[in-house]
């Protein structure tokens, strides 16, 4: 029988990704034996107190076990956490090591929304690609510049290392590992009996894109704020990076470091986002929406709204505007 350890962070936590991951995995295994095969995992929580409150001590968590009795996991799943997550971190570096070293020894590891950076701070996700709450991006970027951040993505998986994006997404990242352990069947079941999508790869249509300002490059910071206030624009990078008196090159080396982004991308993404609001919250036609944002090419503004949301302007509009649907 294989071990599966979902681990309980000191501080104020997640609850649901602890109880969502071992409801599933628990149906999973119940699953298996009603069809006659042995249960697949020993499900355990394990912490390093007796007890963690949740919201206010609202609800609590009383961990199965200590970490230091168990020698030896295959899977370690790792909760979402709370929104300090220095502190959250900084209180949880026992976890930390003992994640470090289970990895070292064969487990793999599954880490919820926040939970990455718990992960991260393990040093194992260096050089690595990783996704979190498009909301967290930002501070995640700030603290551990080495991972390959990837938060347009709902799942990634590499070595061993499993993350998935923000909130009840981590729904699907265990639909995932449970169709990985167990089979394609068994997760079948349990996204009928839980009522949870199959096969999303995406969290692309839930960003907000607010633009990354947690840095010091003031250039960035005013180019920023030139991308932002002058939608209608079409903007060439040349002449933007000329009114600042710097080069292309190193104006995108820079703009590439402050924000993730290319100032390409930067300004579409902006340009996306106001049309997004636009299809949200007015009647107004996707050719009126394209040219408010500086698109005069509906099909070059069609492509990029789907990289950018993973879906076309018409299919979002009917998605989050009933009055335009009418």
């Amino acid at each position: 029988m294989k071990h599966l350890t979902i681990i309980v962070p000191e501080g104020e936590n997640n609850l649901s990704s602890i109880v969502g991951t071992y409801k599933i995995f628990t149906r999973a295994n119940e699953y298996w034996k009603a069809s006659g095969r042995n249960e697949l995992f020993k499900i355990e929580l394990a912490g390093i107190s007796n007890e963690v409150e949740f919201y206010g001590g609202l609800f609590a968590v009383r961990p199965q076990t200590h970490i230091s009795s168990i020698k030896r996991t295959n899977l370690i799943v790792i909760p979402s956490l709370n929104h300090n997550y220095q502190k959250a971190v900084k209180g949880n570096q026992l976890l930390i090591d003992w994640v470090a070293k289970q990895y070292k020894e064969g487990a793999e590891i599954a880490s919820i929304c926040t939970g990455a950076f718990m992960l991260a701070s393990s040093g194992l996700l260096d050089g690595r690609a990783c996704s979190t709450h498009w909301a967290a991006a930002d501070n995640f970027r700030s603290m551990f510049p080495k991972v390959n951040l990837q938060p347009d993505k709902l799942i990634t998986d590499e070595n061993g290392i499993y993350t998935n994006g923000g909130a009840y997404s981590f729904l699907n990242l265990v639909l995932y590992l449970v169709e990985k352990y167990f089979d394609r069947q068994t997760a079948i079941f349990c996204s009928k009996v839980f009522q949870i999508e199959m096969d999303r790869q995406s969290q692309s249509a839930f960003t907000i894109f607010t633009g990354q300002k947690l840095h010091g490059d003031e250039m960035v910071k005013q180019a920023q704020a030139y991308l932002e206030s002058n939608l209608q624009e079409k903007i060439s990078i040349e002449q933007l990076s000329s009114k600042f008196a710097v080069g292309r090159r190193n104006f995108d080396r820079r703009f590439i470091k402050a924000t993730g982004n290319t100032p390409i991308e930067y300004s579409q993404r902006v340009k996306i986002e106001s049309a997004k609001k636009a299809f949200e919250t007015s009647r107004k036609t996707i050719n009126e929406v394209m040219y408010e944002v500086g698109y005069s090419d509906l099909k070059a503004f069609r492509e990029v709204f789907r990289k950018i949301t993973g879906m076309s302007p018409l299919e979002y509009r009917m998605r989050y505007n009933k009055e335009a649907v009418v």
